[in-house]
This record gives C-alpha cells, sequence and structure tokens, in this order.
C-alpha cells in the first residue's frame, strides 16, 4: 500500500460558477454546494510486466510532480441528513469542460438518500484544455478564479483522484465539514469510466481507498498509466479490437458495477472486452438506451424531483437541434437510463456495505457480424435487461445508428413505429398502452434493475408520452 500525500485544501470564495446552467435549486432541497482547492505532490505509475488481457496489472509509483486542482462538493446541509455515504465523481472531460454526466443521471436519488457528493477535477483538459475536444475549461471560463490550477498532466490523474478521496477519509476534512464518511464509491461516465477501469486494475490494490465502484459508459478503448487515452477510428466507427482495454480483474477487492449502453456495446465496441461477472464484478446492458440521450442533455438541468410529469415528458422528447453538434436524426429519447442509473447507486451501495450483490442481467443479442445489436420487428433490440421502453414501445429506440459531426455518433436514434402500429398494439388507446407498460415495468422492478420509489413518477410520465407519440409531436 502507498503512503497517502497529504494535501493542502482551501475553499473557494463565493458560490461556483456554473460550467453547466442548472435550473433547480440545491438550497431548497436541503443541499449546499461548495468549491475547493486541493493541491499537493502527486505521483505517477508504471506497470510492472506485460499488461494481461484479464486486467491483474501489477503497478510501481514512478515520478512525482505538484499539482493544483479544484474539488467540487454537493452535500446535506444537515449532518443528520447525511447517509453515510459519499459519491466521488471523476469528472468527464471529454467535451472540453469538466462535465458530471453521473451526478446529471442520479443525482435525484443521490439527494434523497442523503449521499454527499464530490466531483474531481482529475484530468488536465478540464482545467487547461487539450483534450478530445476544446470546450470551455476552467481557466477559459473564469481564469481570475482559476488561473493558478496547475495540473502536471493525466499520468498523475490517478494520484490526484486518490488523495483528494483520501482526504475525505480523514476526520474534519474541509470538503464535507462535520459529516463522517462510512462509504466512498467512486463513479465515472465514458472516458472517466475508462480511467476508472484501469485505476480498478492496477491502483486500487496499491492505495485500497474506495469501498466500491460505478463504471458507466466504458468505452471499448484503452487508457494507459500514462494518462493517454486511445480510441482508433476506422471507417466512421471505433476499432476497438485494434486497441482493446483489458478486462475488469476478476479479483476485483471491491465491488465493481458496469453500466453499459447500446452505444457503448456496438458503437464503442466494448463487446470486444468480453467481461464476464465474478464475485466482485457485475455487468449490466441497456437495451433503447444510447451513451447520452435527453434526459441528460435537457430534463436533468431542469430535474430536481419536482416536475410535473408533463413538463418532464416534454423535456424528454427527441430532438435534433443540438448546440454542441449537428445530428442527422432525432437523439435517443428514453429515461429509462437515468433510473436504471439510479438503481445500479442503491445496489453498489448496498453491495460495498457487506450487503447482497447486483442481481445478474443478461446480455444484449448481438447479430451475426458481433457488433450490432439484434433487433426484433419493431426494431428494439433484443436481450439486456428488459424494460417497458422497448417492450411497450411507442418508438424505435436505438443506441446506434446517429450521423453528424462531432460526438454525434454517441447520441442514438429515436424513430417513429410505422403508421397504424401503435393502434395496432394497444388497440384500447391508452389504458391498453399503460396495462401493458404497467405490467413489464412492475417485472423491471421485481428484478431489481429500477427502484420502486420512481414507479409513480414513471407511470406519470409514461401516460403523458402516450399523447405526445400518438400525435406525432417530436
Amino acid at each position: 500500500m502507498t503512503t497517502p500525500t497529504s494535501v493542502v485544501i482551501e475553499e473557494l470564495p463565493g458560490a461556483p460558477p456554473a460550467l453547466i446552467p442548472r435550473n433547480y435549486d440545491l438550497e431548497k432541497l436541503g443541499y449546499l454546494e461548495a468549491e475547493f482547492e486541493v493541491r499537493g505532490q502527486a505521483q505517477s505509475y508504471l506497470a510492472i510486466g506485460e499488461l494481461p488481457r484479464n486486467g491483474q496489472i501489477t503497478a510501481e509509483p514512478a515520478e512525482s510532480a505538484p499539482f493544483i486542482t479544484r474539488a467540487l462538493v454537493r452535500r446535506p446541509v444537515a449532518a443528520a441528513d447525511f447517509s453515510g455515504t459519499v459519491v466521488v465523481e471523476w469528472l468527464n472531460v471529454s467535451a472540453g469542460v469538466d462535465g458530471s454526466p453521473d451526478w446529471d443521471y442520479m443525482h435525484r436519488h443521490i439527494i434523497r438518500r442523503g449521499d454527499a457528493w464530490v466531483g474531481v477535477s482529475a484530468q488536465k483538459a478540464g482545467i487547461d484544455g487539450g483534450g478530445l475536444a476544446e470546450g470551455l475549461h476552467l481557466k477559459l471560463h473564469k481564469p481570475q478564479r482559476y488561473g493558478h490550477l496547475s495540473h502536471p498532466g493525466d499520468a498523475y490523474s490517478y494520484d490526484i483522484f486518490t488523495q483528494v478521496a483520501q482526504a475525505l477519509r480523514q476526520g474534519g476534512s474541509p470538503l464535507i465539514g462535520d459529516l463522517v464518511p462510512e462509504r466512498l464509491l467512486a463513479v465515472g461516465e465514458s472516458q472517466s469510466a475508462a480511467f476508472l477501469a484501469t485505476y480498478v486494475n492496477a491502483i486500487d490494490p496499491l492505495v485500497r481507498t474506495f469501498d466500491g465502484y460505478f463504471l458507466h459508459g466504458r468505452p471499448g478503448v484503452r487508457t494507459e498509466l500514462n494518462g493517454t487515452f486511445g480510441p482508433r477510428v476506422l471507417d466512421g466507427r471505433y476499432d476497438a479490437m485494434a486497441h482493446c482495454p483489458e478486462q475488469i480483474r476478476a479479483d476485483a477487492r471491491v465491488p465493481v458495477l458496469l453500466l453499459s449502453s447500446e452505444t457503448d456495446v456496438t458503437v464503442l465496441r466494448n463487446e470486444a472486452i468480453e467481461q464476464p461477472d465474478s464475485e466482485n464484478v457485475r455487468g449490466w446492458e441497456l437495451p433503447g438506451a444510447a451513451h447520452a440521450d435527453t434526459y441528460l442533455l435537457v430534463a436533468s438541468r431542469a430535474d430536481g424531483g419536482q416536475l410535473e410529469p408533463s413538463k418532464l415528458a416534454r423535456m424528454l422528447e427527441p430532438i435534433t437541434d443540438l448546440v454542441i453538434m449537428t445530428v442527422d436524426k432525432p437523439i435517443n429519447s428514453a429515461p429509462h437510463q437515468h433510473y436504471v442509473a439510479q438503481a445500479a447507486l442503491e445496489h453498489l451501495d448496498r453491495w460495498a456495505g457487506g450487503g447482497e450483490p447486483p442481481p445478474v442481467a443478461p446480455r444484449l443479442q448481438l447479430g451475426d457480424d458481433g457488433i450490432t445489436c439484434e433487433r426484433d420487428d419493431l426494431g428494439n433490440a433484443r436481450g439486456g435487461i428488459r424494460n417497458p421502453w422497448v417492450d411497450t414501445p411507442l418508438r424505435m429506440l436505438s443506441g446506434e445508428g446517429q450521423e453528424g459531426d462531432g460526438f454525434a455518433s454517441l447520441f442514438g436514434t429515436t424513430a417513429p413505429l410505422e403508421p397504424g402500429t401503435i393502434d395496432r398494439l394497444y388497440p384500447g388507446g391508452g389504458d391498453d398502452y399503460l396495462a401493458a407498460f404497467t405490467e413489464s415495468l412492475d417485472q423491471t422492478i421485481a428484478g431489481g434493475y429500477i427502484l420502486a420509489i420512481d414507479r409513480s413518477e414513471i407511470l406519470a410520465v409514461a401516460a403523458e408520452t402516450f399523447e405526445l407519440a400518438r400525435l406525432g409531436v417530436a
């Protein structure tokens, strides 16, 4: 085990500036938000020997360098409301901005559980730019506030993430005040999940800091210990076989739960990893879901848990007008990734605390080419976690088939069913649809993939969505 390096933590003055606007009030939900500077000395790592396919990487400390980064904290105002769990998110820098997609997908459940959330600027691109895409990195956004931050490079990102977590473990940490954590859960989506996969395989055996990991939307590309994240593209598709990462090691020290959409399995080719379940590893694959969707881009910005079902349903409708890029087709509009991710967090927290593991889930069925989803007569994917959005469809929902510029292929598609199909499937109209939807939803809840607490909201939104789909509203 490595010796923790002490860090200096100081709160940055004033309210944290919003990189991405949010239209719900954390204070009204009993939460406060604060931002901290974290400075210290971080180390990089080197692998000893080969990088085995099974993920059992042996690493050792290498060079060290000074760093100054930041951590964003959202936590209950009252200590009595704290669950004891801190969700630590490896902020995502793929769009050139310190994004928090797992907060966006799961914040409703984080807040109602009373968890604390800490977002860590672990990678250089979120601070200085220069990643996969140029975006509103911190120094560009607020140079007077963030201009002094200093990141030595992504080879040091693993230890920076560790040191923030170790600071949370220490009593009286400025990051969370008088809250006393019982569990630390590391979460990350997309590129962040790729870094966390390497962290689980190579760094966790050395530092033993986290109690569980949620790897969401892990792409089929490798992240090296030197910080290199290397997707390769051939003929418009990620060439995972030429750059296939290791599996999550079967002997993972603590629980690891992976959630993948159709996009992650096929377009981002994590099917090439061939990750089996083991005692401490579970893989969930979600049909009808894309790497990113309308909940993430639209609804999550306003959804503090108090939206009327009609308003939430409208925010979940398929769109093509994306400020960040051009897409050729309406993007994926299924909200179930949000609800399934919340269930995943609940399972992981219980599992990390010594409780039952999450259910073993069926995997998506792939076609003869081995890299695209096998689909039913209506075009929805077979296999995976069955759910009412694909088993009682109003539209064809896919993580595949999107075209456009930039990251467009990650947003999936929504397409109307053939004319007359809705009337044929649900001859009694909305009553027939809701009866079938409810039966399927209850089966998904009974399977453990959606939380019962979300049932009434999901049904209310489904009723509104039926009317929108029937009228052809988009």
